[in-house]
């Protein structure tokens, strides 16, 4: 189990998955370009001799050609359709959709950079204003891939300054962005509006001054789980000094200083801000000062919650929970990165309407937790360290009728220990939780009469994720593998889209999930089966199956060749530290030609020619790239 990395804010995931949703929202207040399209069978106007008119000429228009018809109809309808899945199948119905879907979309996600090149997304996409672009695979936040992969923003950027003068957002995870990419971002996009970067790397302060400065429509600037350099740059003073258009500003991940006179000020001349997360370098005075100066956010991360060393212990300080209290629209609270638990009660004037609470960084007891949780009765997100133990999961149970989302992360990642949290705790959520649509658990003993229950109770989970740390753990009270609990799970829960296992696992678990995982379309799995037979299950029986990532595990040749019939249908698989060959890997190539099989090189003493250490498999419409480092190797 890979548990060095502790969650570090509400979009951190687990050491199995990571949520890849991003959620976009229309925002088109600017002039659009024209949305009338040009075709080359317009109607004509001609003069024709009329009947009955002798030589004389009576001008008289043309009927239009039937596809053009269609295609003005089709152009009127599809500006109403949002989902990129439905835009998807729109556009293979002919040659004609394809067309009219193409100059109407407006938002371009792109979920593998280099499943396409930029110069072909955009020769198709002429009008976009909004690009979601991602880049690297999930398990490189863990260390499982070697830096400078690649997964460069600039071929991107660069093609976009030139294709797309209206763009208004852009939403990055897991690429590399470099200083110079965000300047010609900057330069290039005068109604510029949504940065967000998530995972990302390569840029630091001095990049976020150039956009913070140039993009003076900005209204949203997300940093999250973000390695950002200190350049000794004060980018918060680089905003304009007028009024700005903030609606969003997120920077829990940049890990220096920042002047805090300037983001005061920042903040009042910001009308708009309605989500504010801070980093760990904001005192809970300077925290009291910033909610006075903007009581009406709806999201709120509280940077350290602590007060700063300067403080003296005996010091009287402000009223912090009539400062909360004044806060009447807050629904979201997280941050809380160096908590004191004796300012804890300050926030129990706004539990009642809170929906989401992230206690992950709060290293909190059961006792410090209950007359806070008490009071949550609307709460539908929580995510919290295990430091509450069972005691702490049987409140919330108690209490949150209404939570859809939850996630308990250790503490202690390491997995010789008997951690505080076990099957007590997934039961009394099952028991109390009915809504329950998605959970990431993190125990270090569990049993299949728990899992069983969860399945039972909570049907409509869409996500479940439950790491119990420990390779090969089984249930701890009757030894068994933990097959029949995560069978349930896939055979009761009818809406399950994700899956997450772990634990004893043989071969019949994954003949459960190939069975009754009709839709799942993402599936992690780690030191789990015996046999190629499991991973021929999966690949046989999902036929939604996307998102393939598995490590440690006993599954070779046989198991990787069981899925030629639909590798093409799937966005990627990873597979580490598995008993793959060079040959096998080869095979994949040979049968699939449009797959790029990626064999990436971790340990200079393996022998690559025999042994793969990792495989990273995509489909891509440009085949190999130009940029893969020399530990990569393109088959």
């Amino acid at each position: 189990m890979i548990t060095n990395k502790k969650p570090r804010s509400s979009e951190t995931d687990s050491n199995y998955m990571r949520d890849d949703r991003t959620e976009m929202s229309e925002d088109d207040d600017r002039s659009p370009p024209s949305n009338s399209i040009t075709h080359d069978s317009s109607p004509t106007r001609t003069c024709t001799p009329g009947p009955g008119s002798g030589s004389s000429s009576v001008p008289e228009y043309l009927a239009p050609y039937p596809d053009q018809v269609l295609e003005n109809v089709l152009e009127n309808v599809l500006w109403f359709l949002t989902s990129r899945k439905d835009r998807n199948a729109a556009s293979l119905v002919c040659r004609s959709w394809y067309r009219v879907e193409a100059l109407t979309r407006s938002d371009l996600f792109i979920g593998n950079c280099y499943a396409v090149s930029p110069k072909r997304a955009m020769s198709r996409f002429t009008r976009i204003r909004s690009v979601t672009l991602k880049g690297k695979p999930r398990f490189a936040d863990f260390n499982l891939m070697p830096p400078y992969w690649g997964a460069h923003f600039a071929p991107w950027v660069s093609a976009m300054a030139m294709t797309y003068p209206w763009l208004e957002k852009v939403h990055l995870k897991r690429m590399s962005v470099t200083d110079d990419d965000l300047a010609l971002l900057a330069e290039s996009f005068s109604g510029f509006k949504e940065l967000v970067l998530v995972c990302c790397e390569g840029f630091g302060t001095s990049g976020l001054a150039i956009v913070v400065s140039r993009c003076r429509q900005l209204k949203v600037l997300d940093l999250i789980e973000s390695d950002v350099s200190d350049d000794e740059v004060d980018w918060i003073s680089c905003f304009p000094d007028t009024e700005t258009c903030l609606e969003s500003l997120i920077f829990d991940c940049v890990d220096c200083p920042i002047d805090f006179d300037e983001l005061e000020r920042l903040v009042a001349r910001s009308p708009s801000l309605k989500k504010l997360r801070l980093n760990r370098y904001v005192s809970i005075g300077q925290l009291y000062r910033l909610m006075i100066r903007a009581p009406h956010l709806t999201h709120l991360g509280t940077g350290s919650f602590s007060p700063s060393e300067d403080v003296s212990q005996v010091e009287q300080g402000p009223d912090y929970a009539s400062a909360f209290a004044a806060c009447k629209s807050l629904v979201c609270l997280s941050g809380f990165r160096e908590i004191i638990p004796d300012y804890l009660p300050a926030i129990n004037p706004v539990c009642a309407n809170l929906t989401s609470l992230n206690f992950s960084f709060a290293d909190v007891s059961a006792e410090q937790l209950k007359p806070i949780i008490s009071n949550c009765h609307k709460l539908q997100i929580f995510w919290v360290l295990d430091s509450i133990c069972d005691e702490g999961l049987q409140a919330v149970a108690a209490t949150c009728k209404e939570l859809r989302e939850l996630r308990v992360f250790p503490v202690d990642p390491r997995e010789d220990i008997e951690g505080p949290v076990s099957e007590v705790g997934l039961q009394a959520i099952s028991e109390g939780c009915r809504k329950l649509q998605s959970i990431l658990y993190f125990c270090h003993r569990m049993t299949n009469a728990a899992v069983v229950a969860m399945s039972k109770n909570c049907p409509d989970l869409v996500v479940f994720r439950l790491c119990i740390m420990g390779r090969h753990q089984p249930d701890h009270v009757t030894g068994e593998p933990m097959d029949e609990g995560f069978g349930a799970i896939v055979k009761n829960c009818k809406k399950l889209t994700r899956l997450a296992v772990s634990g004893l696992l043989t071969d019949r678990a994954f003949a459960y999930i190939g069975k009754y995982g009709k839709i799942v379309r993402t599936l992690s799995v780690a030191f789990a089966g015996d046999s190629d037979m499991g991973l021929k299950y999966v690949l046989e029986g999902c036929p939604r199956l996307q998102k393939l990532e598995i490590r440690d595990s006993p599954f070779g040749d046989a198991a990787l060749l069981s899925g030629l019939h639909h590798y093409y249908n799937m966005r990627f698989l990873w597979m580490s530290a598995c008993k793959l060959s060079r040959q096998g890997c080869q095979q994949i190539t040979q049968a699939l030609p449009r797959l790029v099989v990626e064999v990436i090189k971790h340990d200079d003493n393996v022998d690559m020619d025999e042994y793969v250490d990792t495989l990273y498999m995509y489909r891509s419409l440009e085949g190999p790239r130009d940029d893969a480092p020399r530990f990569v190797s393109i088959l």
